[in-house]
């Protein structure tokens, strides 16, 4: 049975002493929840992961990291290495996010290679994928996020999809307060679960959980999960107000 997973990715926000707070108010309010078969993730900014990681202790949050380098060390200025993520306690990374793409130019090669690095050390991986919304204005949006696919994970081997985590993000409805209609998101997770199967096995592709991404809110969660094919989603302005997170925690 797929694990049910909602994933908070804070993006550059929020400081210790608000990292703190968030997590103790996440925390306390879903202490009494039956999470039985979900997951609940934050992805704080790299300075905040070791504050996350106290904070989260004992409960049911686990911290996840929003990026990291391929290169196991050396002279890359300001970057983040596996290791240095599993020496204070991260084991999840997020890769492949739209705005990691659009700001600074990550392609499909580099993010194979960082998820390949991740992999190789054990690390879970969140990889995100999306089309643009003049692809899915033109009816391309099946077609890239197929190429996408194609690019970063076929190479992979089928049990490496025991540390995989899919997460579709539509960008044109991430913070900007559109969304894809239920509709839309079961479509393309469908789709993706087919070409999941078509690769590497039907139960492969069954086993994978497919996250949404775009703009979910407490007034929309409760719909878009109630899909077959979506396991739950990664949220982003949402996830920086306890009570609206907490909300779309019980939606799931």
């Amino acid at each position: 049975m797929r694990k049910k997973i909602v994933a908070g990715n804070w993006k550059m926000n929020n400081g210790v002493g608000e990292t703190e707070k968030l997590i103790s108010a996440v925390k306390n309010s879903i202490s009494l929840l039956d999470l039985d078969n979900v997951r609940v993730l934050v992805a704080p900014s790299f300075v905040n992961l070791t504050t996350a990681i106290h904070s989260a202790k004992d409960s049911k949050i686990e911290v996840a990291a929003q990026n990291m380098h391929q290169a196991k060390s050396g002279a890359y200025t300001g970057e983040i290495s596996a290791e240095m993520l599993l020496s204070i306690g991260v084991k999840t990374v997020i890769l492949g996010h739209s705005e990691r793409r659009e700001y600074f130019g990550e392609d499909d090669e580099l993010i194979a290679k960082k998820i390949d690095a991740a992999l190789a050390n054990d690390l879970e991986v969140i990889f995100c994928f999306g089309e643009l919304l003049e692809q899915r204005k033109l009816d391309n949006h099946l077609l890239e996020v197929g190429s996408q696919l194609k690019n970063t994970l076929f190479h992979l081997k089928e049990e490496d999809f025991k540390n995989i985590i899919l997460a579709y993000e539509p960008v044109w409805a991430i913070g900007t307060g559109e969304t894809a209609t239920p509709e839309q998101a079961q479509e393309m997770h469908a789709f993706v679960r087919n070409v999941l199967a078509k690769k590497f096995g039907q139960e492969t592709a069954d086993a994978v959980s497919i996250l949404y991404g775009g703009s979910v809110k407490a007034s929309n969660a409760e719909e878009i999960f109630s899909k077959p094919d979506v396991d739950g989603g990664l949220i982003g302005g949402a996830s920086l107000v306890a009570e609206d997170f907490v909300a779309i925690i019980e939606a799931i």
